[in-house]
C-alpha cells in the first residue's frame, strides 16, 4: 500500500513532511510528489520537480525563467497527472493527498481529476470553504478545510494534517465492503420535479436485471454521467432531464457546458432522452437572481435555489440545440416527448405552465431531428407512470439490439 502527497517542498516541506511521517507510522509507503517551483525542496521528494516539469511538457528552468505564475500551474497540474496516472498503473498510488494553498490546490486536484473513480483523493487546502467546483469538478475529490494557512505546524495544522493522513491511512488500508457484480449499468438525469419518473423507470430497470446510477442533473452531474459513458462505467442511457441545457443557452448556475449529450452520441451508447425541466433555469436565493430576468416569471424552490421559466425563444433554440445533438448519435437514440408537462412545475396549474413555451420546444424538436431520431410522443406528463415506463422498456429494447440487455 502506497499514498502518494503532491505538494510545493519549496514552501511546505515541513507540513508535507509531517503528513508523511503520520502516513508511515501506520505501516503505509508514502512516494512524495514535488511540484515547488520557485525554491530548492526542504527534503528530497521520491519524484522531483523537474520530472513534474518535464511531464507537463517544459522544464523548471523554463518555467522560472517565465516568472508566469499561471503557466507554471498549469505545467505543474499537467505534469503532476501525468506522473501520478503512471504511478497509478505501476501499482504505486493507492490513495493520494494534497496539501496547500490556491496554487498546489489547483496543482493536485487536477491530477486527482485524472485518476480513476474509487481511488481516495483527498486534498486540504486554504480553498475549501468556498467554491470548489473548480477543484472538484465531477470527480470524486474530498475536500477539508485547513482552518488556517497552511504554514508551519502548530496545534491547529497538526490536528488537521493529522486527521487527513489518518482518513487516508484508513481508506487505502481497509477494502470497502461494496458488492460488484457484471449487470448492464444504465445511467439515469433526475431532478427534484422529475423524480416520479426516474424512480417508476429505475424500479422497472432493475426488476429486469439492470444496474442503475442516478445523476442530479446540477451541472456536475450530468458532467459525471457523460465521463462514466466515456469510460466504459455505463452501457445505455436513460436522459430523462436535460435541464442543464437550459442553464447553458440562458446563463444560469447549473450548466453542464457545451459538451452535454455528446458522450452517448460519439461513443454510440443507447440512449433515450427526453425534455425534462427544460421549462426551467436555476439561480441561487431569490436576491441573486440577475436584474435582467426580473420581470421574468420566478419560483423559489427553497431559500437557496431559485428557478426561472424558459420561454417559448428560449425553449425554440433547446429544442434545436438538443436536436443537433441528438442527430450526431452514432448508436440507437430515441426521443420522448411528455406533450402535457415537462416537469411539475410545467403541468396545468403550476407556476411554469406555459402550453406556448412547450410547443415552441416541441416543434423545434420535431423540425430538427433526422429519419435516424426515433420520435416517441406521450399525452401524459414526464412523472407519468406509463411515460416512465414506455421509455425505460424503450431503451431496453435498444439494449437487446445491441447486446446490452442482461442475460
Amino acid at each position: 500500500m502506497a499514498v502518494v502527497i503532491v505538494g510545493t517542498l519549496d514552501t511546505k516541506a515541513e507540513e508535507i513532511g509531517f503528513a508523511r511521517d503520520v502516513i508511515e507510522a501506520q505501516g503505509i509507503d508514502v512516494h512524495v510528489v514535488d511540484t515547488g517551483v520557485v525554491g530548492e525542496p526542504g527534503f528530497e521528494p521520491e519524484t522531483p520537480a523537474s520530472e513534474v516539469a518535464a511531464a507537463g511538457g517544459s522544464s523548471l528552468d523554463a518555467l522560472r525563467e517565465a516568472g508566469d505564475r499561471g503557466e507554471a500551474m498549469e505545467v505543474m497540474g499537467d505534469g503532476a497527472a501525468a506522473v501520478c496516472q503512471d504511478l497509478h498503473d505501476e501499482g504505486v498510488l493507492d490513495g493520494i493527498l494534497g496539501l496547500g494553498g490556491s496554487g498546489n490546490t489547483s496543482i493536485a486536484t487536477t491530477a486527482m481529476r485524472a485518476l480513476p473513480y474509487g481511488v481516495p483523493k483527498l486534498m486540504v487546502s486554504t480553498m475549501a470553504s468556498g467554491d470548489v467546483r473548480p477543484y472538484v469538478e465531477a470527480r470524486d475529490v474530498m475536500m477539508l478545510y485547513s482552518v488556517a494557512d497552511i504554514e508551519g505546524l502548530n496545534q491547529l495544522s497538526r490536528t488537521v494534517i493529522s486527521n487527513a493522513a489518518l482518513a487516508m491511512v484508513g481508506m487505502v488500508a481497509n477494502e470497502p465492503d461494496v458488492s460488484v457484480d457484471d449487470r448492464p449499468t444504465v445511467g439515469i438525469t433526475m431532478f427534484g420535479v422529475t423524480t416520479p419518473c426516474v424512480k417508476t423507470a429505475r424500479a422497472w430497470l432493475e426488476d429486469r436485471g439492470y444496474e442503475t446510477i442516478v445523476f442530479h442533473a446540477t451541472g456536475t452531474g450530468g458532467t459525471a454521467m457523460e465521463t462514466l459513458v466515456r469510460e466504459g462505467v455505463i452501457d445505455g442511457v436513460l436522459d430523462v432531464t436535460t435541464t442543464e441545457w437550459a442553464d447553458e443557452l440562458v446563463g444560469g448556475v447549473l450548466s453542464a457546458g457545451p459538451t452535454r449529450l455528446d458522450a452517448a452520441a460519439e461513443t454510440g451508447t443507447p440512449q433515450v432522452v427526453s425534455t425534462g425541466a427544460l421549462d426551467m433555469v436555476n439561480f441561487g436565493p431569490r436576491e441573486e437572481v440577475p436584474d435582467e430576468f426580473e420581470s421574468r416569471t420566478l419560483h423559489v424552490h427553497n431559500p437557496q435555489v431559485t428557478l426561472m421559466r424558459t420561454t417559448p425563444e428560449e425553449c425554440a433554440e433547446l429544442g434545436r440545440i438538443l436536436g443537433e445533438k441528438l442527430n450526431a448519435a452514432t448508436g440507437p437514440t430515441a426521443l420522448a416527448l411528455p406533450l402535457r408537462g415537462v416537469s411539475m412545475l410545467a403541468v396545468e396549474g403550476e407556476d411554469f405552465y406555459d402550453p406556448e413555451a412547450d410547443a415552441a420546444l416541441f416543434d423545434a424538436l420535431r423540425e430538427t431531428i433526422d429519419d435516424d431520431v426515433e420520435l416517441l410522443e406521450f399525452d401524459t406528463d414526464v412523472n407519468d407512470e406509463a411515460f416512465a415506463e414506455a421509455v425505460a422498456e424503450k431503451l431496453h429494447a435498444y439494449m437487446r439490439e445491441t447486446g446490452r440487455a442482461p442475460e
